[in-house]
């Protein structure tokens, strides 16, 4: 009776996981959408806005780790002051994943189109988590 007490469980939290992420996988690729948008206009706070407003976001990146969501703010309007520098945002999602109920993770490549200053690129990985019905990057790291 305990093997299919584990089995019928099991089965469970798999179809629970995979129920979870046909309408989750649409809400996070539209965030990411959206922020490409936002980026594209040269609105980094819209931008922001994809990511939890926390003191505890994480942003890892080729100087090392920001903690929280007004100092990852600043580090971007730092390093991209104006439109030249930010250009024209391309992001290509390589895997998307859903590993807990809740939780999420993106891998991808970014490509900023910069005519001016020369062209950037890199792979970036984000942890996602649903917070209060809205999915979130608690962690970025993107090199």
């Amino acid at each position: 009776m305990k093997k299919l007490y584990t089995l019928l469980l099991f089965l469970l939290t798999l179809s629970v996981a995979h129920a979870q992420t046909a309408a989750d996988r649409k809400a996070i690729l539209a965030t990411l959408d959206r922020q490409t948008a936002d980026w594209n206009a040269g609105n980094t706070e819209a931008f922001m806005k994809g990511y939890w407003p926390s003191d505890s976001l994480t942003f890892v990146g080729k100087v090392g780790v920001t903690y929280g969501y007004e100092a990852t703010l600043s580090n971007y309007k730092r390093r991209y002051p104006d439109r030249a520098s930010m250009g024209t945002l391309k992001f290509t999602i390589l895997k998307l994943d859903f590993p807990a109920n809740g939780v999420a993770y993106v891998i991808g490549k970014f490509h900023l189109t910069r005519p001016q200053i020369g062209d950037a690129e890199g792979h970036f990985t984000l942890l996602w988590r649903k917070i209060k019905g809205q999915w979130l990057i608690v962690s970025d790291h993107s090199s």
